[in-house]
């Protein structure tokens, strides 16, 4: 293993975001309705759905959040390092032909978290697949709310229709929004996946910058009040590990203060955590909040 490779961490990750009159994330098997498992009224965030924010920042090579990282960061004339595999309009084909060497260096999003894009070719034995990444140094869980969520659903109107013909617009209950929710994204940091995928500290390093700003510079129409109020990072004293992941989450998830299986209508509902407890502190590197910079 590469002096490089060895100096990633082994991270413990949990954002805990808060939604008002926002619908964080529409499901496309239900007509775009918050997702929400059934059975208890809990609220869903896809780790997918996070992911693709940090891939649009990233893909937006003329933006404003680049153009500030880049330089920040130091790798403004390195771009070429930065592209993104899960963008449209990819050459399947050309990506496919590339060499391992090549790919690892071109694809941040690859070289964080994995892909099956190459899935397709990868039977075919007259291709160069030795780069064909199954699985990447960082992994995002489903964030889940805290308490139920309570959906509000109306019918929005504009002036100007859509359909030829009418001269204003109706779609019943298109809009359909969380009206307060305390949801908990955890995610992870495995230096092996290292190995295959070719990470480096600095595509960590971005990420870090980025996981604080994803939603407000991605807000839409249905999503303008999504905020990441606290995205813990903590770093074990060891690579493999030097403490549970589940008792780091426990420890930092939100609790409703009363009436638990209702649904909230503000953050002051809750006890948020500001760290965690000495005997876990102690069992662990570093802990730090990313939402401070």
């Amino acid at each position: 293993m590469s002096n490089e490779l060895m100096t990633l961490p082994r991270v413990t990750g949990l954002l805990v975001i808060e939604v008002r009159e926002s619908n964080p994330n529409g499901d496309p098997d239900n007509e775009g309705e918050p997702r929400m498992r059934g059975h208890n009224e809990r609220g869903v965030i896809s780790g997918v759905s996070f992911k693709r924010k940090l891939r649009d920042l990233v893909e937006a090579k003329d933006g404003p959040v680049w153009m500030h990282l880049a330089s920040e960061l130091g790798i403004d004339e390195r771009k070429a390092e930065f592209e993104v595999l899960e963008s449209r309009g990819r050459d399947r084909i050309a990506i496919g032909n590339m060499k391992k060497a090549d790919f690892q260096k071109a694809y941040w999003d690859a070289r964080l978290f994995g892909t099956t894009f190459l899935e397709s070719i990868k039977e075919d034995k007259s291709k160069d697949v030795e780069h064909f990444i199954r699985c990447g140094v960082v992994q995002f869980s489903n964030g889940l709310s805290v308490a139920p969520i309570r959906i509000h659903r109306q019918t929005n109107t504009n002036k100007a229709g859509v359909q030829e013909g009418k001269d204003r617009g109706m779609a019943p209950l298109g809009y359909r929004i969380v009206e307060h929710g305390i949801y908990v994204m955890p995610f992870f940091v495995n230096p092996t996946a290292a190995l295959k995928s070719g990470c480096k500290p600095v595509d960590l390093e971005l990420l870090k910058k980025l996981i604080p700003i994803a939603y407000p510079q991605t807000a839409s129409a249905v999503r303008p009040l999504v905020e990441t109020r606290h995205a813990w990072w903590i770093e074990h004293k060891s690579p493999l590990g030097s403490c549970s992941d589940f008792a780091l989450i426990d420890a930092l998830t939100p609790k409703k203060k009363e009436k638990p299986d209702e649904a909230s209508s503000g953050i002051d509902e809750y006890d948020v955590p500001n760290g965690l407890p000495d005997e876990l502190k102690s069992r662990v590197a570093s802990i730090k909040d990313l939402m401070n910079g």
